[in-house]
């Protein structure tokens, strides 16, 4: 049996393709929730058509906060290894496949070690080298290399970052969030109508983004600077809107006309809203690669970037430097790039190579 521990919103998105090409071949597999997000899950459950979580490690609020991250971390490993024998029942040979860079994906790995699973992980190999960019994600992929035994990379030089890791590694030539960004495509399905008018994106979500004054009171800067030159869509993560909030900034996003604020949206109508885009502005690594498939001029508000293919192609890496920030808001149109088409599904390459290491 195949056993999927997903506990956020992006580990589901990128995982959902996987879970639903399994469906469409009527392969079984055990679907075990951590909880660490619960808002806007059933949604995406709808969007990507597959079915619930088999079980759920966690009911409540979304984790969102450092010091929460932790606390919930210990609660949920020991909850996980109180439901063994109810998640894994007699299964001789269990597959635990983890995905990412969140503690979820740290403790399903650790759990998959300690019922002695074999610990399978998806989008293996990123790294920034930069143990404090981003934070706490590139601490907790080392760990998660060091617990892998199956390693599926996006591409060859995250495959490169593992050499010294034992296992079995499968380049998957791309990352499964290409196949959820065709899904969304493809479906007819927005919740909310597109605007006609020229806008721009911004989601803005890390710890080093956000948790400190300072540098939350330059992204709130850099945000008004762009709506100088167009209209904005902020997209408002959870704990995003809860600091602004806390240091009262909020209200000068709210009184800026070029500005309007967007709830956290379900993943097809977030994939609309970023095509119609002119461009996208973000800290995420999951909206950089969804603006690198969909050919979307990409502003990083970050230092570094463990996805260095789209720095060539359509992503501009900002290091906060207001030189450079100013040269993208004046020639982002030289980014733009056609849709990526990709020959072969990332999804079904993973299914095929772990199909033939259970046969």
């Amino acid at each position: 049996m195949i056993y999927f521990f997903i506990g956020t919103k992006a580990q589901l998105i990128k995982t959902a393709p996987v879970m639903r090409e399994l469906q469409k071949q009527n392969i079984n597999y055990t679907y075990i929730h951590s909880g660490q997000h619960q808002e806007t899950i059933d949604l995406l459950l709808k969007n990507f058509a597959i079915k619930k979580p088999d079980f759920i490690l966690h009911y409540g609020k979304d984790i969102t906060k450092p010091y929460q991250l932790f606390l919930w971390a210990i609660k949920i490993f020991f909850i996980a290894l109180f439901k063994k024998k109810s998640i894994i029942a007699n299964d001789p040979n269990p597959i635990i496949v983890n995905h990412g860079d969140t503690f979820s994906a740290l403790i399903g790995s650790v759990f998959a070690k300690i019922i002695r699973s074999k610990n399978v992980h998806l989008e293996s190999g990123l790294r920034s080298f930069n143990l404090l960019h981003p934070f706490p994600e590139e601490i907790t992929r080392i760990a998660i290399f060091s617990l892998t035994d199956i390693y599926f990379s996006p591409d060859s030089k995250s495959l490169e970052n593992l050499k010294k890791y034992k296992g079995i590694k499968v380049n998957t030539k791309q990352n499964t969030m290409y196949d959820a960004t065709q899904l969304a495509l493809k479906s007819d399905y927005c919740a909310i109508t597109i605007p006609e008018y020229k806008y721009a994106i911004i989601s803005i979500h890390r710890y080093e983004n956000i948790f400190k004054k300072e540098q939350l009171i330059n992204i709130v800067e850099i945000i008004e600077q762009i709506s100088k030159q167009i209209k904005i869509i902020f997209i408002l993560h959870k704990p995003t809107k809860q600091q602004l909030l806390k240091h009262k900034l909020i209200n000068l996003l709210e009184k800026n006309p070029q500005i309007e604020l967007y709830p956290r949206q379900d993943y097809f109508t977030f994939v609309k809203l970023i095509s119609n885009a002119e461009f996208l502005v973000t800290d995420g690594g999951s909206n950089q690669e969804e603006s690198y498939y969909l050919g979307i001029p990409c502003l990083l508000l970050r230092k570094t970037t463990e996805r260095d293919e789209e720095l060539a192609h359509n992503v501009v890496l900002s290091r906060y430097s207001q030189k450079i920030i100013e040269k993208f808001l004046v020639d982002y149109k030289s980014y733009k790039k056609e849709k990526l088409k990709v020959k072969n599904s990332p999804s079904k390459i993973i299914i095929k190579s772990l199909l033939d290491l259970v046969e």
